[in-house]
């Protein structure tokens, strides 16, 4: 789930140093950008820079990668360190537009930058986008980052060894940036030979390849066999650059243009706030669709692989996008409203003696959502009052009607991060179980109920560590903890990266009623399923793994659930409820990505995946499934 940022000057760096008094427009804007999405990773940043028509024998492109505590922070002091020199001792060239461009790194047209979320793979500063890959010929060097997951991996790998190629590893960004360069270096040799025969010199041909270089064909061939999700940027040397989206739309691209710039990055909000533009400025990219942006600075969306159903990730418009969107502001109101019902029949109706509240800070929204359908359900209560008691309901009464509301607060408070550095478990957990504070004197004690909305239950650690633990200090009589999403059953392997079937709450619920229920044969059935699918080729692999969950209920998975995250030294009673799948559906109507909830994979690798990671889960193998 990294971020893309992306920023081509379409104007001479001169026109924005006139118009708005700095030479440094472009890098501006993309730490903009990067801030703006900071929540998309916090593990590492990178920052790439191309500059236009440089004499040979001058540095550029520029890149720096910082996997430090705070990288965006790093990042931005190296590349302005330079300018505060200058600042310092020769303030004049900071207004030299040729000074600046033929002697400063990270001033030239063409901006990438990356924010890098770490699931997967040691947080070192080779595993920081932007990569590059370099070459003499300006056409032939390539930088390259993304948001993505791939599922097939092996066979990439394998391809890149069948052309004879000796890739130093075995990772998706290796592996789809040296398939991108293949056919790169394949279509700079096809222009050479096209404009040798006509006669051209070789300073002539490099003129020739910069202009014509076709960048469609180049992706088209270079993601034919691509399974997975992804948002892949890139730029080759000479200025040409493009931003490509998954033909299923799995991963989120936005951009947006004018006469000074294109942009491009993976939430709408961020070109929002950085460029002050209007939510329908800013255009989605299509799926299957290149932004592809020339060298000079005109920018198309391309058709590189047709579009199959749009199945975008629900996930991100549940918790992993900032909820500033005006989409998902409102997909996440609804959301709250939508689990609302069950949460109201779970308290009776009884909003006298129940506390709402959230477990901060991304079920904020959806908690809103569920207050407002409090107020709405709490008006016909009152309604349904006032009418009962006919004409004869005194001033007095209608008053004490009115005067009820639903109990909103904030009692879970996310407090500082603290350091579990001490080895013994039991003080270790002690310290987990302080990660979040409480709001005191809010909650009657054994007489109310507390009901909790987060955005999604996936492991349960920190209810069981943290969350249940504090709030029974409130003593409320009960406590509902009410999920936004869905039950999360499968893994991820399009950009979460929820990898483990073992992690998840809702499986390890599954797998205890099944032996509860005297059912472990269907355990061994559907491993020895998947076990004989694994010699398939991945388009004729099924999700036998949903059979785990077809003999319960949501309901009782959902009270296994209570059960196991619940701490014995909890004394109120503990239910959780979760969001309905077609509650999800309603509320994020555009993004029907639902594998997570469902099952049902938008690629054929996620099937192969699923299964696989049965099989780990079964086998005891302690690792991710592709």
């Amino acid at each position: 789930m990294c971020g893309i940022a992306f920023v081509r000057l379409k104007k001479p760096i001169q026109y924005y140093l006139d118009k708005y008094n700095t030479p440094f427009y472009g890098i501006n804007k993309l730490y903009l950008l990067l801030e703006k999405q900071h929540n998309r990773g916090q593990d590492g940043v990178g920052v790439a820079n191309i500059k236009l028509n440089v004499e040979p024998g001058n540095r550029y492109i520029s890149r720096y990668r910082s996997n430090s505590r705070k990288p965006i922070q790093d990042t931005f002091d190296y590349i302005n360190k330079r300018f505060v020199h200058l600042e310092k001792n020769s303030p004049e060239l900071l207004k030299d537009v040729d000074h600046l461009y033929n002697n400063e790194a990270f001033t030239g047209e063409v901006l990438l930058g990356h924010l890098r979320y770490g699931t997967y793979g040691k947080n070192s500063i080779e595993s920081c986008h932007p990569f590059l890959r370099q070459n003499n010929w300006q056409t032939r060097n390539l930088v390259v980052a993304g948001n993505f997951n791939l599922t097939n991996v092996d066979e990439l790998f394998d391809f890149m060894v069948s052309i004879g190629q000796h890739p130093k590893e075995k990772a998706d960004t290796v592996t789809v940036m040296e398939k991108i360069g293949h056919f790169l270096d394949v279509e700079n040799q096809l222009l050479f030979d096209q404009f040798k025969s006509q006669g051209h010199s070789n300073v002539e041909i490099s003129q020739l390849i910069a202009e014509n270089l076709n960048v469609q064909k180049i992706l088209r061939r270079a993601s034919n066999d691509w399974d997975g999700g992804y948002l892949i940027s890139g730029m080759f040397g000479h200025g040409d650059a493009f931003i490509f989206r998954d033909p299923n739309g799995i991963r989120p691209g936005y951009w947006y243009e004018d006469d000074e710039v294109v942009v491009a990055a993976s939430e709408r909000a961020a070109i929002q706030t950085a460029f002050n533009v209007y939510f329908e400025d800013v255009q989605e990219l299509k799926p299957g669709h290149a932004l592809v942006v020339n060298k000079a600075g005109d920018a198309e969306e391309k058709e590189i692989i047709s579009p199959k159903e749009k199945l975008a990730c629900s996930f991100e418009r549940i918790y992993f996008s900032r909820g500033s969107d005006k989409e998902i502001y409102e997909e996440r109101l609804q959301l709250g409203q939508n689990v609302s019902k069950q949460v109201f029949e779970a308290i009776n109706y009884d909003f006298e003696n129940t506390v709402f509240s959230y477990i901060p800070n991304t079920a904020e929204v959806s908690f809103f959502g569920m207050v407002k359908a409090a107020h709405a359900a709490l008006s016909l209560k009152k309604t349904e009052q006032i009418n009962a008691l006919g004409g004869k309901a005194t001033p007095e009464q209608i008053k004490k009607i009115l005067s009820i509301s639903p109990r909103a607060e904030k009692i879970p408070i996310k407090d500082a991060k603290l350091r579990t550095f001490i080895t013994q478990d039991d003080s270790r957990d002690d310290l987990v179980a302080h990660v979040y504070d409480v709001t005191y004197g809010v909650v009657n004690d054994h007489i109310d109920t507390l009901v909790l909305i987060d955005d999604s239950i996936v492991r349960g650690t920190t209810l069981r560590q943290s969350i249940l633990r504090i709030v029974d200090r409130l003593n409320p009589k009960k406590v509902i903890i009410v999920s936004s999403a869905p039950q999360i059953r499968y893994p991820d392997c399009y950009g979460i990266d929820m990898a483990k079937l073992g992690d998840f709450v809702a499986f390890r619920a599954a797998i205890e009623l099944i032996k509860e229920s005297g059912q472990t044969d269907l355990i061994d059935q559907v491993y020895k399923d998947c076990l004989r699918q694994l010699e398939l080729p991945k388009e004729k692999v099924v999700n036998h793994v949903k059979r785990i969950y077809e003999p319960f209920s949501v309901g009782e998975i959902s009270n296994k659930i209570a059960e196991i995250v619940k701490p014995k030294a909890v004394h109120a009673k503990v239910e959780v409820i979760y969001q309905g799948l077609e509650g999800l559906k309603k509320a994020c109507n555009q993004h029907h990505g639902d594998w997570y909830f469902s099952g049902n994979y938008p690629t054929p690798g996620g099937n192969k995946v699923v299964n696989k990671a049965f099989i780990n889960f079964v086998e005891g193998i302690d690792e991710r499934a592709y």
